[in-house]
Formats: structure tokens, sequence, C-alpha cells
């Protein structure tokens, strides 16, 4: 192969790497645009994102296309001759005013969606998130205005994508699947089981380094700074798996912390829960034998 072809190849993997990041964290086949997500809130990022993408197509339409227009009707070559003025008030109050209008709208929209998924008020049940390096902790604080107590556990990448990654295994990453869907750098030994229909509050920090809790399908991301404690909330409309990652560069192994949430419905959380709650309820002591009666 020629030098330009290799340059080209790698000049076309960098963009398809640029371009295709936003779904690396949820992928699926063709998939171009953010997923419209599965809570009640996570329309509204996806909205915003449609409307601002919108704006920026037919802004670039108009000034691409003017550019373009200028360039072939009214070249040199063809005699064409600049003009001497030197400004137009009009023109440029235009060209002011609706951009401004144009931020105001977004960031008004921006604004709004912030402040909703920021409050957590009359949450039914709450979830802490910590990152460490390279793994994620869950604790369960609440449940619809009851504690819960040790029930918690570490969450880390699955032994199969973790033994395919090494240097010199041979193992093929296509093969690493759950149900038919590849799932290498994306599955975890323990997911985060919530219930749908449930008002969760999640409370995110970090122990150890900065890292950034992410699940596309959630509709946004909340970084986990040491010694900060974030909030955000979400309502999972429909039971399944959803698949994320840490979105902040955190060290050697920030590729290999995925986040994996599964979402069930409230009598099997409910279940589940109870079970993980026995799990961790201390043995009974043993009752120590009555004294022997003296004759």
């Amino acid at each position: 192969m020629t030098t330009g072809g290799i340059r080209i190849k790698a000049w076309a993997a960098t963009a398809c790497a640029l371009l295709c990041g936003v779904a690396w964290a949820n992928p699926k086949p063709g998939q171009l645009n953010m997923p419209r997500g599965v809570t009640e809130w996570s329309e509204r990022p996806y909205l915003l994102n449609n409307v601002a993408l919108g704006v920026c197509v037919v802004i670039g339409v108009l000034v691409f296309g003017a550019m373009a227009i200028a360039m072939v009707r009214f070249r040199k070559s063809r005699g064409a001759v600049a003009e001497k003025w030197t400004h137009n008030t009009t023109l440029e109050i235009v060209w002011t005013t609706i951009p401004v209008l144009i931020l105001v709208v977004l960031a008004y929209l921006a604004t709004g969606g912030l402040t909703t998924f920021a409050d957590t008020t009359g949450s039914q049940m709450t979830v802490k998130v910590t990152g460490y390096q390279w793994k994620w902790r869950y604790d369960y604080v609440e449940y619809r205005g009851k504690a819960i107590d040790k029930v918690g556990f570490m969450s880390r990448l699955d032994a199969q994508s973790d033994e395919t990654r090494q240097l010199g295994s041979g193992l093929d990453p296509h093969a690493v699947q759950v149900d038919g869907e590849n799932t290498y750098l994306l599955n975890v030994d323990e997911p985060l089981v919530v219930p749908v229909g449930v008002k969760i509050r999640f409370v995110i920090t970090a122990g150890d380094v900065i890292h950034s809790w992410w699940v596309p399908d959630l509709g946004w991301k909340i970084d986990a700074i040491p010694g900060i404690v974030n909030a955000a909330w979400a309502t999972i409309k429909t039971p399944g798996v959803y698949r994320g990652q840490c979105a902040e560069l955190c060290g050697q192994d920030h590729g290999f912390m995925p986040v994996v949430v599964k979402a069930v419905t409230r009598s099997e959380f409910e279940q589940w829960l109870a079970q993980r709650q026995a799990r961790a309820a201390p043995a009974p002591a043993a009752t120590a034998p009555a004294p022997a009666k003296q004759g």
C-alpha cells in the first residue's frame, strides 16, 4: 500500500472515531443520532439536540451557500469588481439580532432542562454511585421512605471482556456476546438493578480521581468528583438493560469501567432487594445451652 493510501485510512479511522464516539456507550447498527432515551426526562435533551442541529444545518446551508455563489458568480475571471462601500447598518443589525435571538432560545431550552433534571424532590428511591479506578460502587440508600442498610456492591468489567482485552490473549472481541449482542467492554459482573416507574435520585461522587457516570438512555451524564456530591434523577419507563461508560479520562484503564443499569418491574426489584437484605443480615446468635441442674 502506498504512503498516501495509509494516510487516507488513518484519517478515515480518526474521523470515524470522532464522529461515532457518542454511540460507543450504547451502540446500535447504523446509529447516527443520540438515543431518545427511556426516562421521563430524556426526551428533553433529545429535542434540544435536534433543534440545535437543525439551527446549525440552516445556518451552514445559508453561509456556505452564499460563499459558493459568491465564489462562482462573482469571481475575478468573470470580470467581477469589488464594491467600495464600507458597511450597511441595516444588514449589520439583522445579522447581529438573529444570532442573539437564536442563542437566547437555545439558552432558555438548555437552562430549563438543566434545572429540571437536577430537581430531585419527590424521589422515591436513592442510590449512591461512587467511582473508583477502575470500577463503580453502588449503595442502595433508601426506597419508598425506608432506609436500606448494607445493600451495596462493586461493579467491574465482566471476566470475559477482561480476559479478551489482555495483550496476546488471541481472543476475538466479536465473540463477547450476551443474548446475541456484542458486549465487549460494555458488560459488568454485577449491574445496578433498579425498578421502573419509580423516581430515582442518584447521588454521585468519587473516591480517588474525577470520573463521569454516563448512561445515554437516561439522557444525562454526571461527573463523579472526590469530595463533591452531585445529584440527578431518572424515572425509567421501560424494563431492559441499559449500558454506558465512564465519560471522563481517569487513568490507564479508563476505557474498561462500563456502566450497566438493569431496569425491572417494581415487584421484581422488591423481591431482589429483599434477597440482598436477607443476605446482608447478620446470622442469629447461637443460644447457649441451659446449665444442668444440681442433684
